[in-house]
């Protein structure tokens, strides 16, 4: 016989509303490849083959689902972050492998990217997503960042702006290439790395690649799968490829 709903645990209720609602930000993804990130909430409740008052059992208003969106897409990002970062490697190999799975990311996912963080119509939402993630990134670069300047006994006392400002200008580089692309992402990578750590390695006194180095060819190939921190769905992004991959 089936099982009466009164018989189920509120503990199990929980865990089957949130995967019901999981569920519905992988359909919001896809309907945002789809249909652009001016998706409308009815293409998204009919990629999920739902209604959209059913849609909104579960989440509060629109901006509570691009929020939702929004987590799940920082998961994809920091899921091809993690494992490149967490490979032993020269601090211009980590840099070129931040800046190329963020552009990867982007690359692979760009309406996904519009919807999230450069969506005219709902900005707000999603901003405070966007602003965490940096907070990650920034703090496991100023980290990495710090680390090298000490080994070399200097003052680490910039890492953390340094980190920050990498972020700030990837971003910007990241979304005009996004809409120009008038040079492929392995010269962005090439060219955003070499001006990046030629310019700390410049001030702390450490040696560092030409602007015409090949630094692209550094960049680590992770074998990492599941790294911690890491969550979502589809976090290699639809062609399944990693961090250094899809160029």
């Amino acid at each position: 016989m089936p099982q009466d709903s009164r018989d189920v645990k509120p503990d199990a209720r929980s865990r089957r509303r949130e995967e019901r609602r999981t569920e519905m930000v992988v359909a919001a993804v896809e309907a945002i490849r789809e249909h652009g990130p001016g998706v409308s909430v009815a293409q998204i409740a009919a990629a999920a083959g739902i209604t959209k008052p059913v849609l909104y059992r579960h989440f509060a208003d629109r901006g509570d689902l691009q929020r939702a969106v929004g987590e799940h897409a920082a998961g994809m990002l920091m899921r091809r972050i993690y494992p490149v970062l967490a490979i032993d490697a020269e601090p211009i190999e980590h840099v070129a492998a931040v800046i190329d799975a963020y552009l990867g990311m982007i690359e692979d996912e760009p309406q996904l990217y519009r919807f999230v963080v450069a969506n005219p119509a709902e900005p707000v939402p999603g901003a405070e997503i966007a602003q965490d993630v940096r907070g990650q990134i920034g703090a496991l670069l100023t980290t990495l960042f710090g680390e090298r300047l000490r080994a070399e006994g200097r003052d680490s006392g910039g890492a953390e702006a340094w980190a920050h400002g990498l972020i700030g200008m990837v971003q910007s580089a990241g979304e005009w290439w996004l809409d120009r692309r008038t040079m492929s992402r392995d010269a962005l990578t090439n060219y955003l790395s070499a001006l990046i750590w030629g310019g700390i390695a410049g001030v702390a006194g450490i040696d560092a690649p030409t602007a015409n180095a090949d630094i692209l060819r550094l960049v680590p190939d992770p074998q990492v799968e599941d790294a911690p921190g890491a969550a979502g769905d589809d976090a290699a992004g639809p062609t399944g490829g990693s961090a250094g991959g899809g160029r």
